[in-house]
């Protein structure tokens, strides 16, 4: 080890295990941490990522024994690992133990689906970009007549767009605050809002405040560049377009829009907050109800939800057919719940991997608004 990076001539074996790895992996360059990368030694990190180890305790369980003390102020690089609980350790192997691969869904299963509602973000989407592989699966699903219903976080003015343009046959926005619908025979556009205009003004000033104390007290954060077209809630960056926030951060996002009474979701790109208690299952079930007189509650068997982020967690636990794609793995910390399935290939790769499924069991009926 490079000299002065421990006090004690002894090595300290440094954990070898994937956690471990997983954890700098996180918290260092991907582009400087290749998969073969194997620490032993303390200096091996020191050495390779030239010193910025975060000084912070280090947690006896994440060694083979406690290094010594230090014996002067900075002589000793602390690892940040991070700490969990029996519990919480034996939780997410528990989640990540109930998805199983998106080809074990019983044919049966399949052959009663209606309809996929999908997220977007990281779903359809790969690396922000909506591919031809995704819309073309998603082209596919609306013309063998299954209801395709995207439901999302993100704004109105996008979502006005895409019930308008894309091939689907309605959008729930802004994690459940609307959903807008296209009558494309009458060329009307439905719009549903769960609180009224002055309910929404009031509140909007309330989000503006709330993102000054955000911006304010998480430096690197950053009001999301979709926020103008916005009704209902506050979205704050912190990947879209921004380097990456570390995890306390999102999590103290999170606690201020919390503190502030404020309901806060965690999304793969930002972290979206509102004041109400609305999210995406309850405007997909009022939607449904509504515009394609359909009790989910009766009839959620028939349907498929698939997602990539915590914000999706109420609809992993309501379909039993929910499916993630691969990259939902990445939150399974974040995860209240998993979804049923997962898929091989992760956000629009996955995507149509799922639509591929549906459609090779052939079930067409109709086109455009098919209903169960």
């Amino acid at each position: 080890p490079p000299a002065g990076s421990l006090p004690d001539p002894a090595p300290v074996v440094c954990p070898t295990t994937p956690k471990f790895l997983r954890y700098y992996k996180r918290n260092q360059d991907p582009d400087q941490l290749d998969s073969d990368f194997r620490p032993r030694y303390i200096g091996d990190l020191d050495e390779r990522f030239g010193s910025t180890l975060n000084p912070a305790p280090w947690p006896l369980s994440a060694v083979g024994k406690a290094p010594p003390r230090a014996k002067s102020p900075g002589s000793l690089f602390r690892l940040d690992i991070v700490r969990s609980s029996r519990k919480k350790v034996i939780g997410r192997l528990r989640m990540r133990a109930r998805m199983q691969p998106v080809g074990q869904i019983p044919g049966a299963e399949l052959d009663r689906v209606r309809g996929i509602f999908m997220d977007i973000d990281d779903t359809l989407t790969t690396d922000g970009q909506l591919g031809a592989q995704a819309y073309c699966a998603l082209e596919r699903l609306h013309r063998a007549g299954l209801v395709s219903i995207p439901i999302t976080g993100r704004p109105a003015g996008w979502c006005d767009h895409i019930a308008r343009m894309w091939p689907v046959d309605a959008v729930v926005g802004e994690n459940g605050a609307f959903y807008f619908c296209y009558d494309r025979e009458r060329r009307r556009m439905h719009k549903r809002f769960l609180h009224d205009d002055a309910v929404r003004e009031q509140h909007r000033g309330r989000l503006e405040r709330l993102a000054i104390a955000i911006l304010s007290e998480v430096p690197g954060s950053g009001v999301a560049s979709d926020q103008p077209y916005r009704e209902s809630d506050l979205a704050i960056d912190y990947c879209e377009d921004i380097p990456p926030l570390p995890a306390q951060q999102i999590d103290k996002i999170v606690d201020m829009f919390e503190r502030a009474g404020a309901t806060a979701k965690v999304s793969s790109i930002h972290v979206n907050g509102w004041f109400g208690t609305y999210d995406k299952l309850g405007m997909t079930k009022l939607l449904m109800q509504e515009r394609f007189g359909v009790d989910l509650d009766r009839d959620k068997g028939r349907y498929i939800f698939v997602g990539d982020s915590p914000n999706d967690a109420p609809m992993f636990e309501y379909f039993p057919a929910s499916v993630g794609v691969a990259n939902v793995s990445d939150f399974c910390e974040r995860l209240a719940v998993a979804p049923a399935y997962v898929t091989d290939a992760r956000s629009g790769a996955g995507f149509s991997e799922l639509a591929e499924l549906v459609l090779a069991r052939g079930r067409g009926h109709g086109s455009g608004s098919g209903l169960p």
